[in-house]
C-alpha cells in the first residue's frame, strides 16, 4: 500500500501527523515510539517572546471531549530555534512549525526566522481561541486573513497552511480568503468556543471563562467543514477534530482532507498516533485502495 501524500509541493510518507499543542515537541515521546511512522511533526505553537498561558483551571474534560485554555504557553521563538530544533531534527521528519501572534507584523516576524531546510511548512495559527488578541479575531474575517497570509506570502518561499477557527459562519468564506492570499494548504478545524459551568461555585470551571472544545464530539462538525472547502478551493486541506479511530481517519480523507492530525485522542492514548499508518493501510486495502492518497475526495454525495 503507498502511503505518500502530498500537500502542495511538501511530501509526507504518510498523513498522519500530531495536532499542534498536543505533541509539545515530540521529545518525550521519542523515548517510548517509533516516530518514523509519522508523516512529519508539528509543533506546539511558538510566539516571538515567550508565554505562561492562562491561569489555572485551565482544561476541563466533557462529555466526548475536553475543554483546553491553555493559552498558548511557550518558550518564545529564541528558545525554540536555539534549543528546541535541534532536538527535533534528530528525529529526520519533515517539521511544521505552527506560528501564533498578535498582528501580521507578528506572524511575519516569525516567518522569516524560520530558515532551517528541514522546517518544511508554516501552519498560521489563525484561529486560537484562547487568547485576547491575534488568532481567532483574524481568523474570523476574511479580510484579516488575506492580509496576514499575504504579508507572510511575501516574507517567505516556504508552504504556509492556515489553520482556520469553526468560530465562524461560513468556512468556506475563511478558506477562500486564505487560498487568494497565497496559502499552499489550509488546516481545519481548530477547537469550538465553549464553556461549562460549575453549578456548585455558580462560575465557569475554567479560569479563563470559556476554552476550545475538541475531542469526538466536534467531529461531525470538523467533517462538514472540511467537506465544504474541499468544493470550493483547488489547494489541499489537512483535516482534524475528534479523530479517534482508524475510520475517523478515513471519513476526514474521503471528505477531502490530504492528510490528518490527531489531538485530543492521542494525549489519551499516544499509541493511536503510531499505530494509525498501519491500520489505515489495512482498512484502505480491505475497501479496495492501492493508495492512501488514492482516498481523498471520493465521497460520493446523495442527490
Amino acid at each position: 500500500m503507498e502511503t505518500k501524500v502530498k500537500i502542495g509541493d511538501v511530501v509526507l510518507s504518510c498523513p498522519v501527523l500530531p495536532a499542534s499543542g498536543c505533541f509539545g515537541y515530540g521529545i518525550e515521546l521519542a523515548q517510548h515510539y517509533d516516530l518514523s511512522a509519522l508523516g512529519g511533526i508539528v509543533s506546539k505553537a511558538v510566539t516571538l517572546e515567550e508565554r505562561l498561558g492562562n491561569d489555572m483551571p485551565r482544561i476541563a474534560e466533557t462529555p466526548s471531549g475536553m475543554l483546553n485554555a491553555i493559552g498558548l504557553e511557550n518558550p518564545g521563538v529564541e528558545f525554540f530555534l536555539d534549543v528546541l530544533l535541534a532536538q527535533i531534527k534528530r528525529f529526520n521528519l519533515p517539521i511544521i512549525v505552527n506560528l501564533a501572534g498578535n498582528e501580521p507584523t507578528d506572524y511575519v516576524e516569525l516567518a522569516e526566522k524560520m530558515q532551517d531546510p528541514q522546517i518544511v511548512a508554516l501552519e498560521l495559527n489563525l484561529s486560537c481561541p484562547n487568547v485576547k488578541s491575534g488568532c481567532m479575531s483574524i481568523g474570523t474575517n476574511p479580510q484579516e486573513i488575506e492580509r496576514v497570509v499575504s504579508a507572510v506570502r511575501r516574507a517567505t518561499e516556504k508552504p504556509i497552511w492556515v489553520k482556520l477557527t469553526p468560530n465562524v459562519t461560513d468556512i468556506t468564506e475563511m478558506a477562500l480568503a486564505a487560498e487568494a492570499a497565497g496559502a499552499d494548504a489550509i488546516s481545519l478545524i481548530n477547537t469550538l468556543l465553549a464553556m461549562v459551568v460549575d453549578v456548585k461555585t455558580r462560575r465557569p470551571l475554567l479560569k479563563n471563562n470559556t476554552g476550545g472544545l475538541s475531542g469526538p464530539a466536534v467531529m461531525p462538525v470538523a467533517l462538514r467543514m472540511v467537506s465544504e472547502c474541499y468544493r470550493v478551493i483547488d489547494i489541499p486541506i489537512i483535516g482534524m477534530g475528534g479523530i479517534a479511530s482508524v475510520e475517523d481517519a478515513l471519513a476526514f480523507l474521503m471528505a477531502g482532507a490530504s492528510a490528518v492530525q490527531i489531538g485530543s485522542s492521542a494525549m489519551q492514548n499516544p499509541g493511536l498516533l503510531f499505530s494509525m499508518k498501519d491500520e489505515m493501510c489495512t482498512m484502505a486495502h480491505d475497501l479496495g485502495f492501492s493508495s492512501l492518497s488514492e482516498i481523498t475526495g471520493c465521497l460520493e454525495y446523495w442527490n
